[in-house]
């Protein structure tokens, strides 16, 4: 008889200790949920929180943007000419492109993470280009050159092969433009490239010049660029 109550009770004790381990487990289980829940609450608390920021900020960007863009392109008058009422207007382009700089940088300056700050610091070196201020330009150029935007990059590229054509650094533009014709930038189009390098390929290499002008009237059959590359192609003369 004790022998039988052993037993039971031994029966009893492990049906009892499964139950508890099985409980231990649920309860592990249901502590590992709550902390992932509330890990996956926090994360989704701070992206969305870094979202709204985010947003709010690419939203004051654009709004400090579009005032400044309104003195960058503010009409210019001849002299004499009233201005209208309430619309920005300048005389002086120098004075239009020094006021513009100004507030493209500020802009630059406050909201450099943003698209419209990146757009900002790209107009400003425009005009500081404008200014004759081509050292100053090209730093701000190179800032947008290094970022991850391949097409805001390709258009600050593009200047700086402007930029040193007028510097007299023929060999550089020449390079940086070839890079850019071959590099698909839908905001910098091939043939623009190739018209500008074109241009500058008149002194030094006037038979490339004049292949490159036939280019681009072949891929650019009944268009402004392709009467560009006309001109260019009678400038040129029979030399080429």
């Amino acid at each position: 008889m004790s022998e039988h109550i052993s037993r039971k009770e031994l029966k009893h004790d492990k049906v009892r200790e499964t139950f508890e381990h099985g409980a231990e487990a649920v309860l592990s289980h249901t502590r590992i949920a709550s902390i992932v829940l509330i890990v996956a609450i926090v994360v989704g608390g701070s992206y969305l929180g870094w979202k709204f920021y985010n947003t709010r900020q690419t939203d004051q960007a654009q709004a400090a943007l579009d005032d400044a863009m309104k003195v960058f392109n503010a009409p210019l008058l001849t002299p004499g000419q009233p201005s209208v009422p309430g619309e920005i207007s300048y005389v002086d382009p120098t004075q239009r492109s020094h006021d513009a700089e100004v507030k493209l940088s500020a802009v630059a300056a406050k909201y450099p993470n943003t698209k419209p700050g990146r757009l900002a610091r790209y107009y400003a070196a425009l005009c500081l280009m404008d200014q004759d201020k081509l050292n100053q330009a090209s730093e701000e150029l190179n800032k947008l050159d290094a970022g991850s935007d391949k097409e805001l990059a390709a258009l600050a590229n593009f200047q700086k092969a402007l930029i040193a054509e007028r510097t007299g650094k023929t060999d550089q533009a020449i390079q940086t433009l070839r890079t850019l014709a071959s590099s698909g930038s839908i905001l910098v189009p091939k043939a623009v490239v190739q018209l500008e390098l074109a241009g500058i390929l008149r002194k030094t290499n006037p038979k490339e010049a004049a292949a490159l002008y036939e280019q681009i009237k072949k891929d650019n059959p009944s268009s402004a660029i392709a009467d560009e590359a006309d001109r260019g192609l009678s400038d040129l003369g029979p030399q080429s």
